[in-house]
């Protein structure tokens, strides 16, 4: 099946808010209540910041609001002046200077609240990604079995950000408008009631049609972000794996599939943009409604001698000061959905349950000598499908242990619950006697040093990358590992040498890659080794200077190689032979070969058969 259709078939599962195969989305429709309530709680640290900004926003407004009924006042006294034959200037100055102090403390208030809002909304996005990133360290490593890493890269990015903007845009603007209606509602009913009346008859009708669209738009908002974040996803599996995309001539449908993706993010994003728009030219509609209305019944009012000709001129800019607030929201609802849907996919991930707390843990692995034994392992990734069958074997210390069988035997998950990247669903598993679930995952990983089959360097000098996460390495200590390894003269005779920079075009082959790793597992200097196909990405040649090397490593320290090439385990002090979970055979590679059984099996095809080709 073509990936775009597993999309395809997932479309079901993302209109309920499910994710097809490999992704995971929220599993409740976006609410905006829920979603503030989370994200108050969870940004109760910096909550007076966004206070004082909201009581900054909420004082001007209320300066603003006097404008008005200033100018209204001021008109009141030219047409007074007009009729009598004078105007009264120094009362015209005085109400034309007492709005303008008015006006200036708003625009001051207005400062402090932008200040404010901005400091504390990048203060909350760099509280998310730190969360986040201290989340990935916390979660087990099953819970990316269901999803990928490029949702979560979307999480720490797009969505943040997301939260970021709406929080500096939409939440001042939606405070500003509420302070606004009521105090402009207010207003109106202390300078008239009648005219008031009119204004909100017209603002009831505006609410009832942007409540229906607010409904109507809410489902596109949250899978549009959810299509984001399976794009995201694709875009970072097929980058990563260029090359075996263009190897198997891939690129036709990785493009399908991007363009499926990026036709449903289009639509879904263009429809919630387009009816979440509708509000604004609604609103100026209702505005404009407004405005005839006030001038049409507010002139028959002036003309019986109702109410005086300033009123008016307040009241037409009250209706702009009354109808802007649902402008202004009705421009802001984009932003708030998109940063509910944001929320729901930031706290799902922050919400994701976590490895046991073993702070309390006080036994620790110390001098460990190297004494290994599994006893009774049953473990699966999914606790109905048992694959690890009652797994048992003793491995004395020093000794260099080798773990072969067919894919998919479980060759892989043992080293895997050895390092309690899983925790186990039966049995034990005990170093140096010490039951593993005992001691802190962090104390049992510094007793392993790694060499696996997909080589990992980062961005960083040669020397970064060998004395990684370890301190007080000497350089002495990088030469002498690189030497061991056949990596020396190479990186001699780079312009660098030991400082020269690693990035993705660097001319590195992917052999000098894995003996760069393989150095560094000489400079951890752990008691406990393990070796997963560590040398399947080099050649003949390489693969016998890595071999000695390996020999030179395994000394003094019990080893577990995983090996599909047999030749390099030959010299194992014990081979275990794995088949659907279990153990079907041990000994050593003599022994296996004259008991004529599945190992000898699975030599003779290797080998025996390539002769004969």
């Amino acid at each position: 099946m073509a990936k775009k259709d597993s999309y395809q078939l997932g479309q079901a599962n993302i209109n309920n808010n499910r994710g097809p195969g490999r992704m995971r989305i929220a599993e409740k429709p976006k609410d905006l209540k829920g979603a503030a309530k989370k994200l108050i709680a969870y940004g109760k640290d910096i909550l007076p910041q966004f206070i004082l900004a909201f009581a900054a926003s909420v004082f001007s407004v209320i300066m603003t609001l006097f404008g008005p009924d200033n100018l209204s006042r001021m008109t009141n006294v030219i047409e007074a002046g007009l009729k009598s034959g004078g105007v009264d200037i120094p009362a015209v100055i005085n109400v034309a200077i007492r709005s303008l102090i008015f006006y200036l403390v708003a625009s001051l208030l207005i400062l402090i609240q932008s200040l404010n809002l901005n400091r504390a909304s990048q203060k909350l996005m760099r509280k998310m990604r730190s969360d986040i990133s201290h989340k990935l360290n916390r979660i087990p490593l099953k819970s990316f079995d269901s999803s990928s890493f490029g949702d979560v890269l979307s999480r720490i990015t797009n969505d943040v950000d997301t939260i970021g903007m709406s929080l500096n845009m939409a939440s001042s603007s939606v405070v500003t408008s509420v302070v606004t209606f009521i105090g402009c509602t207010i207003m109106m009913l202390l300078t008239n009631v009648q005219l008031t009346v009119i204004v909100l008859a017209c603002s009831i009708l505006g609410f009832m049609l942007v409540n229906v669209i607010i409904k109507r738009s809410q489902g596109y908002f949250t899978r549009r972000q959810s299509y984001l974040g399976l794009m995201n996803g694709h875009i970072e599996e097929m980058y990563a794996g260029h090359l075996i995309v263009k190897a198997y001539n891939g690129e036709k449908e990785s493009r399908e599939t991007f363009e499926y993706l990026n036709d449903k993010l289009f639509e879904n994003n263009w429809k919630s943009q387009f009816i979440s728009g509708i509000t604004f030219p609604l609103m100026e509609l209702l505005s404009n409604l407004g405005y005839v209305a006030v001038c049409v019944f507010g002139a028959m009012m002036a003309k019986n001698g109702t109410i005086p000709f300033g009123t008016i001129i307040a009241f037409v800019i009250y209706v702009r000061m009354f109808t802007m607030p649902m402008s202004m929201v009705a421009n802001s609802i984009t932003n708030l959905q998109s940063a509910a849907a944001a929320c729901e996919r930031v706290f799902e991930f922050l919400d994701e349950e976590e490895m046991e707390d073993e702070s309390g843990k006080t036994t620790r692995l110390e001098n460990v000598r190297g004494d290994v034994e599994f006893s009774h392992v049953h473990f699966g990734y999914d606790p109905d499908k048992i694959i690890i069958n009652d797994f048992s074997a003793a491995i004395e210390a020093g000794k260099k242990v080798a773990i072969v069988g067919p894919t998919g035997a479980g060759k892989t998950t043992m080293v895997n619950l050895l390092m309690r990247f899983y925790e186990i669903n039966g049995g034990k598993i005990s170093i140096d006697g010490i039951d593993t679930r005992d001691v802190t995952r962090e104390n049992v990983h510094d007793q392993f040093c790694m060499v696996l089959q997909d080589s990992w360097l980062f961005e960083g000098t040669i020397r970064e990358n060998i004395v990684f996460s370890m301190k007080d390495v000497s350089d002495e200590k990088v030469v002498e590992a690189c030497k061991l390894v056949g990596l020396h003269n190479y990186i001699s005779g780079l312009p660098n040498g030991y400082d020269t920079v690693l990035s993705e075009d660097s001319n590195m082959s992917a052999g000098q890659r894995q003996l760069m790793t393989i150095a560094r597992a000489m400079i951890q200097n752990a008691p406990l080794l393990i070796l997963d196909e560590a040398t399947s990405s080099v050649d003949t040649r390489t693969e016998q200077i890595v071999q000695d090397a390996m020999d030179l490593l395994t000394r003094g320290r019990t080893s577990f190689t995983i090996a599909h090439r047999l030749s390099t385990i030959r010299n194992a002090d014990i081979i275990l032979v794995m088949k659907d979970g279990d153990i079907v055979e041990t000994g050593t590679h003599d022994e296996l070969l004259q008991k004529g059984g599945f190992y000898s099996d699975l030599w003779t095809s290797q080998f025996v058969n390539a002769e004969a080709i």
